[in-house]
């Protein structure tokens, strides 16, 4: 008699890139046990097995996503010459990031899980430390702005990122209820206008 074939090897990241695209589009409330199991071609026990429960799956989920889909967004915060092109990186990205056709529209982190709901407010609580990160984040780069010289010394560089990451948060609500890329690059532009007023500097030519 033949030897039985082995089992094709579970592929736990492709799997996993299914879940987070089910999770971008129908939020983390409204996808079931089953919209994962026929998403990741696994059974339920399977899907336990490898990551545990639907909190567990969804937060591999969204370290997988700020791995792959917030690089592309954030990768050239910290190479871009100064804060204002990091800043206008972050939003230009955005804006073709968050309409692709190959992926959900918007983001998964701001649309996931807004409002807090039984056995989901730790969750929720993930996603808004997440969200902070984005603000931290962007100071941080806005901070060195004011070492370079670019950004006066009395300008709130907090209010500055939170403004802007607000803007980028925005733009994926927009990207959710069907805007174009060429829409989000226009509310980029727009926020990249008020750069002078923020900042206490004459205005860089916006790209685009």
């Amino acid at each position: 008699m033949a030897e039985r074939g082995r089992p094709r090897a579970f592929d736990k990241e492709a799997a996993l890139t299914r879940a987070m695209e089910v999770f971008w589009r129908k939020g983390y409330e409204g996808t079931s046990m089953t919209d994962l199991t026929q998403a990741m071609g696994i059974a339920s026990p399977s899907l336990y097995a490898a990551f545990g429960s639907k909190e567990e799956l969804f937060r591999d989920a969204l370290r997988h996503y700020s791995a792959t889909e917030g690089e592309e967004i954030w990768g050239g915060v910290p190479s871009a010459p100064t804060a204002f092109a990091a800043v206008e990186s972050y939003l230009m990205s955005t804006a073709r990031v968050f309409t692709r056709r190959s992926k959900p529209p918007g983001c998964l982190i701001v649309l996931s899980a807004l409002h807090p709901a039984e056995h989901s407010d730790s969750v929720r609580q993930t996603l808004i430390a997440m969200r902070a990160e984005a603000v931290t984040g962007l100071k941080e780069r806005l901070q060195q702005g004011i070492v370079d010289g670019e950004i006066v010394p009395t300008a709130d560089i907090a209010a500055i990122a939170q403004y802007y990451v607000t803007v980028q948060q925005g733009m994926s609500i927009q990207a959710r209820d069907g805007a174009s890329r060429r829409e989000l690059e226009a509310i980029a532009r727009a926020a990249l206008a008020a750069w002078p007023a923020l900042i206490g500097a004459v205005a860089p030519a916006v790209n685009g």
